[in-house]
């Protein structure tokens, strides 16, 4: 048997570790297998709205607003094309965005919200929550939060909740819509700094399931009449919430009148 050379020898050993160091050893199945460990990391969610808020910021830095009224919420907000010229006297702004729910209104907030320094802040969302899977208990909760959440910041601002409405494509979710306006209803009635607008009921028929005839053919979102019926039961609430400032003019105004009338007197008693 010949004899292998030294550097045959060498060779063949370094084949072999490097074998071994690649795939393990064969005879022990539970080897570890070297090289890098890949983790998992963090799954990034793109956010659905971030066009529609961005293009809200631009419209914001080109027509500041401040110290009126901003509505915000979902998609009946935003397909309400007439609101703001409907609401003109209150310098109001349409902050509706897609299917948004009460979470989004909270995430945005900081954006959408708070920048105007409103008055009054008008809030329509709940409905896609329900739709999402989400209790009654969990729209009042996340109502509750955002609320509290602008009167941190704006603690004399007023914030009005638009009761979730009744939809025929909704139909299903009627009993839970119940559930969730009477919630906030109740917490709503005991601020000082709040208000509630039921627009549940006058949108139910005499059989007690939604009016078709408010809707589009979506069956889920308004027309113009059913705006035109939101309007009258909103415009009440914003008019009540302007009447101590304009109670407040009507004395001065008063004030101003008896004063002239008095000097009007004197000037003919002399």
């Amino acid at each position: 048997m010949k004899l292998l050379r030294a550097p045959a020898m060498l060779a063949v050993l370094m084949m072999s570790l490097s074998a071994q160091a690649t795939t393990g050893p064969r005879d022990d199945p539970d080897a570890a297998i070297t090289g890098p460990v890949l983790t998992p990391g963090p799954v990034v969610t793109a956010d659905p709205w971030a066009e529609a808020v961005a293009a809200f910021a631009n419209a914001d830095a080109a027509h500041p607003s401040r110290g009126g009224v901003v509505f915000v919420g979902s998609s009946s907000l935003r397909l309400w094309d007439d609101l703001e010229r409907r609401f003109k006297d209150y310098s109001a702004l349409n902050r509706g965005f897609g299917g948004s729910t009460l979470a989004d209104c909270i995430r945005h907030l900081d954006r959408l919200v708070l920048p105007h320094d409103p008055r009054l802040v008008v809030v329509y969302a709940g409905d896609n929550d329900l739709a999402e899977g989400r209790s009654p208990q969990q729209v009042f909760d996340d109502f509750k939060a955002l609320s509290e959440r602008i009167h941190k910041r704006l603690p004399k601002t007023q914030v009005v909740f638009v009761s979730i409405k009744p939809s025929p494509a909704r139909a299903d979710l009627l009993d839970r819509v119940r559930q969730s306006n009477t919630l906030i209803r109740d917490y709503a009635e005991n601020r000082r700094n709040m208000q509630y607008v039921d627009v549940f009921t006058p949108m139910l028929g005499d059989d007690g399931q939604p009016r078709g005839e408010l809707f589009r053919g979506d069956a889920l979102h308004l027309n113009s009449d059913g705006y035109a019926l939101w309007y009258s039961l909103i415009s009440p609430v914003l008019l009540i919430e302007e009447k101590p400032s304009m109670l407040k003019d009507a004395d001065s105004s008063e004030t101003a009148n008896r004063g002239s009338g008095k000097s009007d007197r004197a000037s003919a008693k002399r």
